[in-house]
This record gives structure tokens, sequence and C-alpha cells, in this order.
């Protein structure tokens, strides 16, 4: 077996600022041709927005001695410009990621802009033309994952100054990219594909400016693979004809139906579009825009299917029917339960058209990407400043406070993408109303991941028809009965270890910089319930029993993978997930169930689906408001033209 990484810390630490990061203090970044050199300087200003004035404005809050980081930015001429600088608590050495000095080799700048700075300055001396953090911020911040980022790079392009505070020492959230195993091995902590992103207004039409800031995608082919235990095979290719081919090979109506269902959902998918990234209540119901077409009905009542009715009636083979259960999984919404029959459409429409999407670099280059877009407009972004507490006065959300200590304030208000489960302990119960409590009491996790890194010398090799595979995406599901089990299994609460269905993924085949050369990285991901009967502390005594099964049944099909291919492992079970990021509540890393019970108008609760919270001044975002989860930028660009409404602007003012 490969040798286990040992575990770390992963949440910041309240020592009076950034987080201290003792490991991995050295090396690259993890992006192309990024390095980093550090060093310390001694005095800085304590952000915080010290105590309000009658006019309501805010006196200085006192100046403290810190240790900080430097961040210096070459230019186009390959010169060092004035350095900027970060915080770090005393005692503490710097971090690997934020708040580094910051280095790009010339020939890197025309990809990379500017730099690649992940924190602002905060030295109200420095000459280096960044904007200073201060306490004069419109809207704070409380998180650092692709939404709250999203949203606060539209609101800094409509004009207004932005404070993005992050509670862990590298920003993203589930979008976060970290050397899990070894030094230089980059692994994607939980998403790695963006497929839903692909679609989305920010990216289509570059709203924001993403590609000039150093985010680039690439589509690999084949898409995805899926070997079964009879010896067949079934791959994904980005071409439509051979992809129709695999499926003919078991079924010439498989084929047939397989075409006509991509057809059909390309028909439709601007109107899905249209109604995921727009906030509720803004236009017309998803059934009311489905009624105004002719074939309308068809689609109201294929959205109350289950995904299994809709492919057991349109694929007769079980090797078909299980390719299509499996793709439409990849929501972690059971592919039986009612109102899933649109992901038997849309998830693999959505790799047949944009392949299984990698962003170059790691999943964490988009949220680099648009902490670069809110530094450029005057905003900042601060690390290892977990929140703890929302600041209510006179009934009014005015700012947070972070486990240090510290207080931020907010002049126009605060946007939250921490849990509603977490979020409702940090303000009074009385501020939220019975209604919304019962909301949040009533949420419901949904199915939760298990999750084994490996850094490895090979990528997993699959024999096909006639060549052997090193596919990036990989899907294992060994029968139909058994992808159709997970539901039960998650609500009995028990660990299924027998022929597991697995989602394979080795991106540094498609993208070589996650790793050192002729190195990959690879995750091995089951689906395990949080809940045990023992209770979930339990995992830390049977992950090891569970990530071995998995990686047996992934041998069974690449043989390859030995224990001397394996150079070590890190493994995250549903409690290491939460762990990792308490957003992830009970190892959900979509936030909840996306059931008809917390989806549209009553995602996160009913009656506060527009992202507006009980507390005035306080707005939520992320995977837990409308549309949901997946790397989308949809809750957090909806929470944006929310926020721009009600201060008397609108979208259209960031898109100008």
């Amino acid at each position: 077996m490969p040798k286990t990484a040992a575990p770390t810390s992963t949440m910041g630490r309240s020592r009076g600022g950034a987080a201290c990061v003792c490991a991995g203090s050295a090396g690259s970044v993890g992006l192309p041709g990024l390095t980093i050199r550090l060093r310390r300087s001694p005095r800085l200003a304590r952000p915080g927005f010290g105590t309000a004035d009658k006019r309501g404005g805010h006196t200085p809050a006192p100046r403290s001695t810190r240790h900080v980081i430097t961040q210096s930015i070459v230019g186009s001429d390959g010169r060092p410009r004035r350095p900027c600088v970060a915080a770090l608590p005393d005692g503490c050495p710097p971090p690997a990621v934020a708040g580094v000095e910051t280095r790009l080799p010339a020939a890197r700048n025309d990809r990379y802009g500017h730099g690649a700075v992940a924190e602002p300055c905060v030295d109200a001396a420095c000459e280096c033309g960044r904007e200073a953090v201060t306490d004069d911020y419109d809207i704070v911040v409380a998180g650092a994952g692709h939404n709250s980022l999203v949203a606060a790079a539209y609101l800094g392009k409509a004009g207004l100054r932005c404070l993005v505070l992050e509670g862990r020492e590298v920003i993203g959230g589930d979008t976060a990219t970290e050397e899990l195993t070894l030094p230089g091995f980059w692994s994607d902590t939980c998403s790695t594909a963006h497929n839903v992103l692909q679609a989305s207004p920010t990216l289509r039409f570059d709203e924001l400016g993403l590609a000039a800031h150093g985010l680039e995608y690439i589509h690999p082919d084949p898409v995805v693979h899926m070997p079964f235990p009879d010896g067949t095979s079934l791959t994904m290719w980005r071409d439509l004809d051979r992809t129709c081919e695999e499926f003919a090979a078991f079924s010439p109506r498989d084929a047939d139906g397989y075409r006509r269902m991509m057809s059909e959902y390309d028909d439709v998918k601007g109107l899905f579009g249209a109604y995921r990234y727009t906030p509720i209540d803004w236009g017309p119901s998803l059934d009311e825009r489905l009624a105004d077409r002719a074939d309308g009905m068809r689609w109201q009542r294929r959205r109350q299917m289950s995904a299994w009715e809709i492919i057991r009636t349109e694929f007769e083979d079980w090797h078909s029917r299980a390719f299509m259960l499996w793709m439409a999984f990849m929501t972690m919404q059971p592919p039986d339960h009612p109102a899933t029959g649109l992901l038997a459409y849309s998830l693999a429409y959505g790799r047949q058209m944009h392949s299984w999407t990698l962003p170059k670099g790691g999943s964490r280059a988009l949220p680099l990407a648009l902490a670069r877009v809110v530094t450029d407009q005057g905003g900042a972004v601060l690390t290892g400043k977990p929140v703890v507490r929302l600041v209510v006065e006179g009934e009014r959300c005015v700012g947070v406070e972070t486990a240090d200590g510290e207080r931020f304030g907010a002049r126009r208000g605060v946007l939250s993408s921490i849990h509603p489960k977490h979020l409702v302990d940090m303000a009074p119960r009385q501020a939220w109303g019975e209604d919304f409590l019962f909301g949040v009491d009533t949420w419901q996790a949904g199915v939760s991941m298990f999750v084994a890194h490996y850094a490895s010398t090979e990528p997993p090799r699959f024999a096909a028809a006639d060549r052997e595979l090193t596919p990036v995406a990989v899907g294992i599901a060994p029968s139909v009965e058994r992808v159709l089990r997970i539901g039960g299994q998650f609500s009995r609460g028990a660990v299924e270890i027998d022929d597991p269905v697995l989602l394979v993924l080795c991106p540094t085949t498609a993208d070589p910089t996650r790793a050192p050369e002729g190195s990959h990285t690879l995750k091995v991901i089951g689906f395990q319930p949080y809940e045990l009967p023992e209770g979930p502390h339990a995992w830390d005594d049977c992950k090891d029993e569970v990530s071995r099964a998995n990686l047996m049944q992934l041998r069974r099909f690449a043989p390859n993978l030995t224990d001397d291919v394996l150079l070590a492992a890190a493994v995250k079970s549903p409690l290491d997930l939460e762990r990792i990021n308490a957003h992830n509540w009970h190892g959900s890393c979509h936030g909840g169930a996306q059931g008809p019970a917390q989806s549209g108008r009553l995602r996160p609760v009913p009656g506060w689906a527009q992202h507006r919270m009980p507390i005035p001044g306080l707005y939520q975002t992320g995977s837990t408001t409308h549309p949901g989860a997946s790397v989308s930028a949809g809750p957090g660009r909806n929470a944006a033209a929310v926020i721009l409404k009600d201060l008397g602007t609108g979208l259209e003012a960031a898109l100008a």
C-alpha cells in the first residue's frame, strides 16, 4: 500500500492574523511558471473597524506589530516593482500560497498579467499602486469559495469595495487545490471538473475577464471511460458520432436514444440556463417558461420523473443503462429519486459538449483568477480569518467578527457563504425568526463522498476494444442494481464496500502541470454515508478499510496500479471532508440535498430564496442557494444581482 500522508490541520489559527501554515512553506504554488520567495518585514496596520462614531463612521483600529510577507510583482520588462505586504501572526512561518512573494518569468507575463496575487497590499505607505487594506469597505464577504469570489468580483466591477475573509489558509472552498500527498503533487480537494460553468454567462461572455487573469480550460478526449466486469467498455468521446458508435456496440436502439436525447436537450438548454442564472421570482418560474413551448408538457413530466424512469425507457441494454445512471448520479442525487429526470439529459449533454472540463493548473485556478479580479477593483482577500459572529446593530448586520476577535465593518452589507447550519449560531436566534429556523433545522445533507488522493508514477491504464486508454475520467458502475442501491444505503447509514460505484480522476493525463514530470495525481471517489450507527467519529477507525476496497475495485480494471506505482495516499472520509471545509456539512460537498424540498423557492429556506436573509443587511450565496451546487458561478452571480438591486442599481453596472 502507498504511504499515507500525515494529517494536516485545516482550520485557520486565531493568533491575531492569518493562518499559520507550517507545512509546505517552500516551493511553487502549483501554477505553471509561478515561483515564490519569502521574506519578512516588521509592522503594518491591524485591519478592523474600531468603534462607531455618532456620524456613522468609525475610528481607526490600533496598530500592532506583526510579521508580514512581501508580494513582489514582476512587470512585463522582467523587473520587480515595489512589493506589497500581507499580514502574518507573530511567531508563524510564512504560508505556501496566501500572501507569498510572487515572481513570474517574463515569458508568462502575457498569460498572467501583472502577477498571481491572492491578497492586496495592506501597507498604506506602499508605492506599488495596489489598494491598501482599510476598514472602508462597502461589502464584507464571509468565505472565499468560488461563489463568494464571483459575487465580490461582480460587486467590485459595479464600483463597490469588497473585503473577502477566508477561514482557511487557502482560498477556493471546494475549488481549492492543495499538496495533499507529496510536495509538488497538486490535488483538487473536491471539485475537479468545471462543466456547468462552461454554459454560464460568466464564462461564455467573459463578463469578469477571467481569461486575462490566468484562467484557462482543457477539454480532454476521451471524455469518460467506463469498463465493465464482463470485459467490455463504453467510452464517451467529444465526437457525438463516435460516442453513438460505442452505444451501438451494445444496442443500435440505445445509440439512437442517446442521439435523440442530446438533440432534445440542445433545443431546450437555453431555457434551463436562463432559469439557473436568474434570481428566484425575478422572472417566470421554470414551469411557466416550459409552458410557452410546444414540447413544454413533455419537459414538465420529465422534470418530475426519476432519472432511472427515463433511462430504462430510452435504453434497453444494461451496459447503456449503467453508464447513463452513473452519469446522472454525478451531482450526488440518487437517480431513482423523484424529480431527477432532467439529470438523465443535462449531465450527459454537458460532458458531451464540453468534455470533462479541467482548469489548467488545478481547480484553484478559478478562485485565484477571481481573487485577482477582486483586488484589481480595490478589494481585498484575506486568509486565516474564520468568521465566527455577525455584528448586528439596530437589528441590522453591519459587519463580522473573526475568531481572533477582530471586527470588520461593512457600509452597505454582509454577504455570507457560511453554511446555514452554522450561520444561525452567529447571531441571536430571535433575529432569525421561527420559520427560518425551522427551514434550517429540517435541512438534509444528502449524499456524501469518500475520497482517496494518490501520488503515482503512472496513470491508470484501461484495456479497450483495440487500444489502451489513459483517460482523465473513469466511471465504475458494476451493474444497474448496484447504482440503484446507493440511495437506500445512505438512508440506512450502511457502509457498503462490495462492488463499489466509483468516479476515478487522473487530471495529469491532460494537465501535466499538476505533478512533477512523469508523475500523476489520482483521485478515487466513492459514496458513503456520513452518519454511522456508532456515530460519524467511527469513520476514523474504518476509513482505511473502505479506501482499500475502493482501490481493489479500481485495480480490477487498471491492474498497473501496483503498490510500487502509488507513492503516497491521503484518505478523506465524509467526516474529514467536513473537517476540511465546514461548508461540507455532514460530508456533502454540495452543501446539501437538491431534491424538490431543497430546490428553487425552497433553497435554502422557504421564503428566503432570494439571497436576502432575515437580518437586514445580510445576504447569502454558495451552494445552499439557487441554483444549487456544482461549479456554476450561478449562486454568486445571482446574489450580486440582488445586492445591486437593493442598492438602487443592477448587474448591468458591473457589465458596462
